[in-house]
């Protein structure tokens, strides 16, 4: 469960603080996997799972516990993954927008690319030429060398690129072929495109789908390519022809997932209707149902140890990750026992996975309550929680209803106690030395802030920059803001500053301008609060006969009337600075700064909203 803080760094850049409340070791998807990548040197899987998690596994059988370790640093979903440079390197690409360069040993993040400006759907990769291609909902798709990546700090990781155009709809699937001489994207557009990545020149656009092309794959050379699409189909195209050589239609739904041997003469398909299929391309009535999964498909890993293909691991929907087996698959069509009558229904060639990494329960539901501080959940296991949002972060007052009492900020200084201490100052370290217990140095105790304290394991991300583990303490030095320092070393709680400002009618509202009484609020204040004020003091005068006609039973409480005010202010009132209109969740002090933009006492012009 991950909840948020905003903070106005130097500048114009706000710098958003997230923090997750969560098991001190989190050993399973909380959620679908949607991509999968075998290190069979080191018998490794990794998984990109829709809890925003990658996870690194052992494959083997005979472990009880598969986890090895996990890579927290995207705050979205991360849609796919792909191992470069032998398994020393992982590229991750994730809807926060993100692709990310990680050390794939140490499992730690090296590198943060934020060229993208949407959700980054899609990888591929070139084995020979260490190349990536990234490409998601933005339309675009870059290119990137490898070794430039694994080169990059966390202070210097803009990356001049190259980029191919022409896309006119969200780009869904890439592949590029092992020698990097072709790439293909498909999209909701239904066609394929394809370019050289070496020139970035357009090759040609490929029609027959008829739906949104969801998986594809390249032969080593890059002659031939497979589609698989939502359109229920799974298609051959030429590229040498620029056509499309043959259309198997071996599923009932959508083909989510594609898998090919190394020789490009069978596919492995899976997708929405959860079956998986072996087909022989060169003779598609000769195809094998391999095994039903219990949710839809959405990525598929062969595991290419031998040829053929020992086993292929499968990730759906749900959180649980299965290597089913393919033995017997070579003496299944080598006897001909098989239907070659696509209508009948095939018996599964296994019943079992041969490995399930197992999954955890994911939230699917949840509610924030009226106070804005507890929630309600449910999960997929039909568990109900109930949060309290600062208790579950270590709350231990019994009484937060102090209004003078800010919790936001003690709260931020409690998630960053934690805070690897890299900037030490030099006297500190010699009081150190001299603070010795019985030969011993004296630890620093945590201290707190006098409220509460947040378990040391919470994971907090500044600006999606992970502050929980050692390994990256030096990578976030050069990137942590200032007021982070000061919060965490120096124990200085935020300043929040009062700022005087006028409230008057607009010219446009016909209303007679007010006697100039100077008002003052923290600058952290909402609009929001401001609009209420305006509705509550100011318009809503003229109503108040009619609010005490209402029979005393018909009142509301205290806190459904505030509600009802706010509610009713952002309904009724425009509150405006400069003649622009304000968001209502903007602060006094983001207005000031950067709509007020001049000398002078702020000054703000109220309006009801035409009906």
């Amino acid at each position: 469960m991950a909840t948020h803080h905003r903070q106005n760094a130097a500048g114009r850049r706000k710098v958003q603080v997230s923090y997750v409340i969560r098991d001190e070791v989190e050993k399973y998807n909380r959620n679908g996997v949607n991509a999968l990548q075998l290190d069979p040197a080191l018998n490794r899987l990794f998984t990109a799972g829709r809890d925003s998690i990658i996870r690194i596994w052992s494959v083997y059988q005979h472990k009880q516990d598969p986890y090895i370790a996990s890579m927290e640093h995207h705050t979205d979903w991360v849609n796919d993954i792909v191992l470069c440079c032998n398994g020393k390197t992982l590229i991750s690409a994730s809807s926060d927008t993100t692709v990310k360069v990680w050390n794939a040993h140490k499992g730690f993040c090296m590198s943060t690319l934020r060229t993208h400006k949407d959700y980054v759907k899609a990888l591929a990769y070139a084995k020979d030429k260490e190349l990536v291609a990234s490409a998601g909902l933005d339309r675009q798709i870059f290119l990137w060398d490898v070794n430039t990546l694994t080169a990059l700090t966390a202070s210097n990781n803009t990356v001049t690129t190259s980029s191919l155009s022409g896309n006119k709809d969200s780009i869904y699937s890439l592949a590029m072929n092992q020698m990097g001489t072709v790439i293909v994207s498909g999209s909701t557009e239904k066609v394929l495109r394809v370019w050289d990545p070496r020139t970035c020149a357009k090759l040609m656009k490929l029609k027959g789908h008829t739906d949104n092309v969801k998986s594809l794959l390249l032969n080593r050379d890059g002659t031939q390519c497979l589609s698989g699409s939502s359109d229920g189909t799974i298609r051959l195209w030429s590229l040498g022809q620029q056509r499309c050589i043959a259309t198997y239609r071996v599923h009932d739904e959508g083909v989510w997932a594609l898998q090919v041997n190394e020789a490009f003469t069978h596919v492995y398909s899976g997708g929405r209707d959860k079956k998986i299929y072996c087909t022989d391309l060169r003779n598609p009535d000769i195809r094998v149902l391999i095994c039903e999964e219990k949710a839809p498909v959405l990525k598929m890993e062969l595991d290419r140890s031998a040829d053929p293909p020992p086993a292929i691991w499968v990730s759906t929907t749900k959180s649980s990750v299965n290597k089913w087996s393919l033995k017997g698959m070579h003496n299944f069509r080598s006897s001909g026992e098989y239907d070659n009558d696509c209508t009948t229904p095939l018996t599964p060639l296994c019943t079992q996975p041969e490995q399930v990494i197992k999954g955890g329960a994911s939230i699917i539901q949840c509610h924030i309550l009226n106070d804005k501080r507890h929630i309600l959940t449910k999960d997929t296991n039909n568990n109900v929680a109930f949060w309290d949002v600062l208790k579950d972060a270590g709350f231990s007052s019994s009484d937060g209803s102090d209004p003078k009492l800010n919790l936001g900020g003690l709260l931020l200084q409690a998630l960053l106690e934690f805070w690897p201490r890299t900037r030490i100052n030099p006297m500190d370290e010699e009081e150190n030395e001299g603070n010795q217990v019985n030969g011993e140095q004296e630890n620093r105790v945590q201290k707190g802030n006098g409220y509460f304290q947040v378990p040391p394991h919470t994971n907090i991300l500044i600006n999606n920059g992970d502050s929980g583990g050692e390994t990256e303490s030096m990578l976030l030095n050069e990137t942590v803001p200032q007021w982070v320092i000061d919060i965490t070393v120096d124990k200085n709680m935020p300043k929040f500053n009062k700022i005087p400002f006028y409230l008057q009618p607009h010219s446009s509202s016909g209303a007679k301008t007010l006697k100039k009484d100077r008002l003052s609020a923290s600058d952290m204040l909402q609009v929001r609060k401001v609009m209420e004020h305006v509705y509550e003091k100011i318009i809503n005068l003229d109503n108040e006969s009619q609010t005490t006609s209402s029979s005393a039973n018909d009142k509301p409480g205290e806190q459904e009337k505030e509600e009802d005010m706010a509610m009713l202010a952002e309904e009724k009132i425009e509150l405006m600075c400069q003649d622009q209109v304000l968001d209502p969740n903007m602060d006094l002090r983001t207005v000031k700064h950067f709509i007020w933009k001049s000398g002078g006492d702020l000054t703000l012009h109220y309006r009801q909203k035409s009906t």
